[in-house]
């Protein structure tokens, strides 16, 4: 019987040993996309062959990426979010016990040679690829000692790079008792390894244990490594429990993520559907500060009142408050009018980041057209009169509003 040729993965070549130089990083994420991109292809077809591509790329990645400067963050941040896209298909793979034998050698292989810890996301779910019982247990055995060894020497930091896939054996193993007692000879206690502790505690059903297992590592003035995964799995053990009122004040609020105030609110109210998304934004507002910061969460929610509260804010952004004026003339013009008027407060006083004279003309635009659409135009008017008379102290900006109020009385705007 033919033997079926090996696939031909077209991200090899472009990952093969010092391709990469120092500045290389943007070229390197692009190549991670287009890897993960053709094996999750072979995925739906063929799943075996793309773990095999998994593994494949796992050995390129160190050997590939040595010499790119690293100091950004970014590319280390590309690698982990491919690897974590990509695991499912290594884990459920369905691969015979000698199959994974060899991927679990090759792989360990990769991690050990690993200079910078990339393939520390296979390495924490080394147990859950492993599969079997009996492999899980092999792996698990091959370094104990030496880890044991290691970690009881407090005179001396001592890194064991198969340190993850062995405690990621052990749990998976059910050897929990063996686990606590390992992570116990160390001197420095962080989630990056403690994870695995607290993990056998709750799949012990030992639910208090593992939650003030966890919360012990956020002691201290400082926040500890992995602080917002530490939170969200001591948050997740209290809602479990029907305590979400509780999750949410001590672990939710402070651990909440997002790049932006909007995305922070999102992150919140998905965690926490049956609580009330006004009073969220609210408690966010409250323990984040910065409240000229939340208006646009405010006002994407439709909490206008609390938009207006916080336009008012100094920290408000003068151009975000031109463009909601801009967007809600005809949808919300009450709102967009006093947005306007703020907007323009905070130019006149100098606020904003490189603001520009022609901003004023712009925001009295949404001003007046959103005060005519409401009739109010000649109150606004007089509050424009007012803001120019009494609060500026940017001479340009001014002068600009100055000049912009001259033309609306001469029936020029």
């Amino acid at each position: 019987m033919a033997k079926t040729p090996a696939h031909k993965w077209a991200f090899k070549p472009g990952m093969r040993a010092g391709a990469y130089s120092w500045k290389s990083s943007a070229k390197a994420i692009e190549r991670l996309k287009s890897a993960s991109s053709e094996i999750r292809a072979v995925a739906r077809v063929d799943p075996v062959t793309a773990a095999e591509g998994v593994i494949a790329l796992a050995q390129r990645i160190w050997p590939a990426f040595e010499h790119i400067d690293t100091s950004s963050g970014a590319l280390g941040n590309a690698v982990r979010r491919t690897l974590v896209e990509l695991l499912p298909v290594l884990i459920e793979a369905p691969a015979d016990e000698k199959t994974r034998a060899k991927w679990l050698e090759q792989l360990r292989e990769a991690i050990e040679d690993d200079g910078v810890d990339y393939l520390a996301p296979i390495a924490h779910c080394f147990g859950q690829i492993a599969a079997y019982p009996a492999l899980m247990n092999l792996h698990a055995d091959r370094d104990l000692d030496m880890i044991e060894a290691a970690w009881s020497d407090h005179e001396r930091f001592i890194h064991v790079p198969a340190a993850s896939l062995t405690l990621s054996c052990l749990l998976e193993a059910g050897r929990h008792d063996e686990l606590l007692a390992l992570l116990a000879c160390k001197k420095t206690h962080l989630w990056f390894d403690e994870k695995f502790g607290a993990e056998a505690l709750l799949r012990q059903g030992r639910e208090d244990d593992a939650l003030a297992y966890a919360e012990a590592l956020l002691q201290g003035d400082r926040r500890p490594w992995g602080y917002q995964d530490i939170a969200q799995f001591c948050e997740r053990i209290l809602v479990a429990q029907g305590r979400e009122e509780e999750a949410y004040r001590r672990f939710g609020l402070p651990s909440v993520s997002g790049n932006t105030y909007l995305a922070m609110w999102r992150d919140l109210v998905k965690r926490y559907p049956d609580l009330d998304a006004r009073r969220i934004l609210e408690d966010l507002i409250e323990t984040q500060g910065s409240k000229g910061k939340w208006f646009a969460a405010a006002k994407t929610a439709k909490y206008f009142d609390i938009a207006l509260d916080c336009a008012a804010q100094p920290s408000a952004a003068p151009a975000t408050l031109i463009r909601a004026a801009r967007d809600f003339v005809i949808k919300e013009p009450a709102f967009a009018a006093q947005v306007g008027l703020h907007a323009i407060g905070h130019l006149l006083v100098g606020r904003g980041y490189d603001p520009n004279p022609f901003d004023i003309d712009e925001a009295v635009t949404h001003v007046m057209a959103a005060s005519a659409r409401i009739g109010q135009g000649e109150r606004v008017l007089q509050e424009l009169q007012r803001l120019a008379a009494n609060t500026a102290t940017d001479r340009i900006m001014s002068a600009q509003l100055q000049s912009r109020l001259a033309d609306i009385e001469r029936g020029n705007a």
